[in-house]
């Protein structure tokens, strides 16, 4: 007895997923199967073949030949001639086996290398029935594998259950309908077949196996790759058939919450692919598609899906192949509005329906030609067209304005028209209930142009569109475009044009447009047979570069012009020019270019600037009173570095200022000079500077120039563990430890706000006490002077970026900043996170009485849902975080230090941590946070909102506790540390003359309002380093 037996069933009809070609499921895909078989590092495993009465001669051949050569391995098992379903097969094969496991393979499924031992390994350590781990499948793009996305927590580490309840995403998805094996025992134990009546019937097995055995082991291992995705517009039938049998069985065990959860998997592991398929699919097989899919998905819509998945299932459900199409664009682009909505009595929209577009010329033969099929369903389809029941109020439709919003522009028609382009299509307008949209109603003036532009140039025909209607839903629109006498490209690197089609209207603020792309199905423009589409192109290198335009549909459903060669002069200059660019010689040109690429890369490299960097330019002489500021790694001009490069402004001394940015300038100084972080300027700036001033640490592989006063103002009081306290930290190795030393002993001067910094921070990167300023931090100079200036005139009128931002006087401001939780993204980009806060739920009820500004972490961008105008404002690029404090009225955060700063405004502080234990016990902290806050600690969000609700009545207890917070968490913030620090930084200096400076950009996103001082700065150096 064997240890595996591996049954693979070749010529079975379920399903369609076996031939006897050489295509999947035929001989090549049988070879591959049992090559991974006989590949297996458990040698004690065999392959049984089950040859059913439809496989052809070549799969016949193939199973022959494969037992031949390895016949100890590899068993012929003819099945009965009776036997011709994939199921029936499948059972002659469990019959046939003889190993103490069975694993059962389709055709083109391989078993990873060491599949086999990690399943006996698991089967045997734990006396498991059932063993499963980790399968893959195909893309379709270039051979691509990928994993369902739920299996990340189904085989989140390997371990056992003793009943498949324990782990539901068994039954719930279909983890099993391959990539596990069973005991043989439990096999004949429970009596377990496939039905051989039942397409697919690989879903329904798995999951009867699971619920008739005990003990199931799960292995974090991948076990089996290369599984077809069904082709679910072909076989839509036979899985809602099979996933009715899983939820009877699920039903039948007394566990209707399982089947609920079944319900809507099976939505989006099979309805929502499949409407996602539907701008790749004819239009008889949508048509098809959504005729199969109103005949058999006869069960309401389960809830708790999505929006526009419940939208894509209801309209698959109705039979609307239009509605479904754009349900699609939908869901591939969820910020685009692609449908109107209907407004209810509740407040709440719904989606609406537009009714069917015309079909093309092209496409109207083949609708007609099936129109037997879903004659019968096409007169409830139209009675029924209209609004669908679907709630879709989170996707914001109806706030969205026009000219602000993405908008889905269906193309209706392409086609030529003496000698031009004919495009129709229709725009779908915001709702009209949405501020400022009222300018596009019906009888709204509209200009509309059509413009095709350059992919990945700026060059952009533009012609204009004489036919736009709107009707208050949408905007109709027809355009002639005469593209064979006015599109003339180069013909090299400009072969592809993009279609999108502006539309300008009046609105309350004055002209606004919208640009959009024209979405069409992939067999919206025919490129083949008498309807082709074709025009001849004159491109500005002759007709060799190429002689016509083709319409065609880009890979994201879009409208585009490529630039072909049909006739025999230019076919023949492209096959000589692909021949020239890849024969020996020009292959050789392309590793030398590479080569120096790479070589120049490697001048470019941030590891090369270092080296270079401490190797010379650090000889470089110091030029006096040049100060290099940066704040968040150049991530913005804020914190306590601005806050002293005014205060030098204000006292007019007599230095050179230098800002780093990281990405864009904007924001910035614009009398400073602006260096990019890790540019040979910046290098060469650091390397001159008489002062390096920064709050989070300049690049750790840069050595300061000994005649370098390095001042670290830091960006705040900590809570959880820093520097050498931290356990990651510690479990560094040497190197990495000591180059973090050497990077903190670069400070000269160190600021801190309080003994409780002196005790943490200092401690934990091991500063000496001579290099601490006991000045506090000059960015909440600004707190203190706010505070002063709140308790003697009021909180009204707001500073000045209150209307920048469009805040209400009447409306309290509450500010959620929560602390950082991840690593830096890869490339320096931000970590897009969701937000702990449900801000939707936060402007359901509390957006007509309150106002949520949103500040996430700088190294993190967060993401937010659509909410109704004024109720939440994302505030995160605004650079000085001190603004924003002056104006929040009351502050939600969890761990992050900006709780330290806002407790000396004495406003109230409410602490929303969910993981607080968790948290802490992974990253430690300092003190009892729930002992110490500043206001009241909330695990969930409903007492967060219910301690907001009753903020009025609770703050008068916290008020002591919180001035205690501010005390000793800030004893040393007086109001006057950036003087404190300029004056012991840089002493009795001359000023210079005085003249006002002005931020680089006004935009209240980047750069807030600031307040005119004066500030001189020298020029004459402005190009060093180039």
């Amino acid at each position: 007895m064997t240890d595996f037996s591996c049954v693979i069933a070749a010529g079975g009809s379920a399903g369609g997923g076996e031939g006897d070609g050489e295509g999947r499921g035929g001989a090549d895909a049988l070879r591959a199967s049992v090559a991974s078989v006989l590949g297996q590092s458990l040698r004690a495993a065999e392959a049984v073949v089950v040859l059913g009465p439809g496989a052809g001669a070549p799969v016949r051949t193939a199973a022959r030949a494969l037992a031949d050569s390895a016949p100890d391995r590899v068993r012929l098992v003819p099945a009965d001639p009776d036997a011709r379903t994939t199921g029936a097969l499948r059972n002659t094969g469990l019959d046939a086996a003889t190993g103490r496991y069975v694993l059962v393979l389709t055709p083109g499924e391989l078993l990873h290398r060491h599949a086999c031992r990690n399943l006996w390994q698991a089967g045997e350590r734990s006396r498991a029935d059932l063993v499963a781990g980790r399968w893959s499948r195909t893309t379709g793009e270039g051979g691509k594998e990928q994993e369902p996305p739920w299996q990340e927590e189904l085989y989140a580490a390997s371990r056992t259950v003793t009943r498949f309840t324990d782990a539901p995403q068994l039954v719930v998805r279909d983890a099993l309908v391959t990539g596990f094996c069973l005991r043989r025992e439990a096999l004949l134990r429970h009596g377990l077949r496939y039905e051989e009546d039942v397409p697919y019937g690989e879903l329904l097995f798995g999951p009867l196996a699971a619920a008739a055995v005990g003990r199931i082991a799960l292995v974090r291992r991948l076990i089996v790759t290369g599984r077809a995705v069904p082709d679910r517009a072909r076989d839509l039938a036979a899985l809602v058939a099979a996933h009715r049998g899983v939820a009877a069985a699920l039903a039948d065990h007394g566990l209707p919450e399982l089947r609920e959860e079944r319900e809507r998997a099976f939505v989006q592991d099979h309805l929502v692919p499949l409407a996602r398929s539907f701008p790749r699919l004819p239009a008889a097989r949508r048509t098809r598609a959504a005729a199969t899919a109103a005949r058999v998905l006869t069960a309401p819509v389960p809830g708790g899906l999505p929006p526009l998945e419940r939208v894509a299932a209801t309209l698959l459900a109705r039979g609307d192949a239009e509605g479904v199409l754009t349900a699609a664009y939908a869901l591939s682009r969820p910020a685009t509005v692609c449908s109107p909505v209907v407004p209810g009595e509740d407040g709440r929209v719904r989606w609406g329906g537009e009714g069917p577009a015309e079909a093309d010329a092209g496409d109207q033969g083949t609708v007609e030609a099936d129109q037997g099929v879903v004659e019968a369903n096409q007169g409830a389809v139209e009675a029924d067209h209209g609004a669908v029941d679907v709630d879709v109020t989170e996707l914001g439709y109806q706030y969205r304005v026009f000219g602000e919003a993405r908008l889905m522009n269906r193309l209706t028609r392409c086609a030529a028209e003496e000698g031009r382009l004919l495009l129709e299509g229709r725009l779908v307008l915001p709702p009209r209930t949405a501020p400022g949209a009222a300018a596009t109603g019906p009888g709204a003036p509209l200009t509309a142009t059509l413009e095709f532009r350059a992919r990945g140039g700026a060059r952009a025909v533009a012609f204009p569109v004489a036919d736009v209607r709107c009707d208050g839903t949408g905007v109709t629109w027809g355009a002639r475009a005469d593209i064979a006498r006015l599109l003339r490209p180069l013909g090299i690197r400009d072969t592809v044009w993009d279609a999108r089609l502006i539309v300008e209207a009046e609105g309350p603020q004055g002209r606004v447009r919208s640009v959009s792309d024209l979405f069409a199905p992939q067999d919206q423009v025919p490129d083949q047979g008498p309807g082709a589409v074709r025009f001849p192109a004159r491109p500005r290198l002759g007709p060799l570069a190429g002689d016509t335009w083709e319409p065609y549909v880009t890979l994201k459903d879009h409208l585009a012009l490529r630039l072909t060669a049909r006739r025999r002069p230019a076919r023949a200059t492209r096959r000589l020019v692909r021949y020239a660019t890849r024969f020996r010689p020009a292959r050789k040109a392309k590793l030398l270019a590479r080569a120096l690429r790479k070589r120049l890369d490697r001048y470019r490299s941030r590891s090369f600037k270092a080296a270079a960097y401490n190797s010379w330019l650090t000889r470089l002489p110091v030029r006096r009173g040049s100060v290099v500021f940066e704040s968040h790694m150049g991530r913005c001009y804020g914190d306590s570095p601005r806050a002293l490069h005014e205060e030098i402004r204000r006292q007019g001394l007599k230095l050179h200022a230098t800002w780093s940015y990281e990405t864009s300038p904007a924001g910035f100084p614009g009398d400073a000079r602006l260096v990019r972080r890790w540019s040979w300027r910046y290098l060469w700036a650091l390397a001159r500077a008489e002062y390096w001033i920064d709050n989070q640490g300049f690049p750790q592989h840069l050595r300061k120039p000994a005649r370098t006063t390095y001042l670290q103002t830091w960006h705040g009081s900590a809570y959880k563990r820093m520097g050498f306290d931290e356990t990651r930290v510690r479990l560094q190795n040497a190197a990495r430890r000591e180059r973090l030393q050497q990077a903190v002993h670069r400070f000269d001067h160190f600021l801190v706000r309080s003994e409780h910094d002196v005790a943490t921070l200092a401690r934990a990167y091991r500063l000496p006490e001579d290099r601490l300023l006991r000045t506090g931090y000059p960015r909440n100079d600004a707190l203190v002077a706010e505070r002063a200036r709140t308790e003697s005139e009021g909180r009204l009128p707001r500073p000045p970026l209150a209307e920048a931002l469009g805040l209400d006087d009447h409306k309290k401001v509450v500010l959620y900043a929560p602390t950082f939780r991840g690593g830096p993204a890869a490339g320096g980009k931000q970590n897009r996170r969701r937000l702990l806060l449900d801000v939707r739920e936060f402007a359901e009820r509390f957006g007509d009485t309150h106002t949520l500004l949103v500040r996430a972490h700088y190294l993190e961008a967060a993401r937010f849902p659509v909410c109704p105008p004024g109720t939440v404002i994302d505030v995160s690029r605004h650079h000085d975080v001190s603004e924003i404090l002056a104006l929040a009225d009351v502050l939600i955060t969890d761990y992050s230090s900006i709780m330290f700063d806002f407790a000396l405004l004495d406003r109230p502080v409410l602490l929303y941590a969910p993981d607080l234990d968790t948290y802490a016990a992974e990253r430690g902290s300092y003190f009892d946070l729930r002992e110490k806050a500043p206001g009241p600690v909330t695990a969930t969000q409903e007492e967060l909102f219910e301690e907001l609700a009753e903020l009025k009545k609770s703050d008068a207890g916290h008020g002591a506790r919180r001035a205690a917070f501010a005390e000793e968490f800030g004893a040393y913030d007086r109001g006057d540390a950036a003087r404190q620090v300029v004056a012991a930084l840089f002493g009795p200096r001359t000023p210079g003359p005085r003249h006002t400076a002005a931020p680089r950009t006004a935009d209240p996103c980047t750069a807030g309002p600031r307040t005119a001082v004066s500030h001189t700065t020298d020029h004459h150096d402005r190009g060093a380093g180039r």
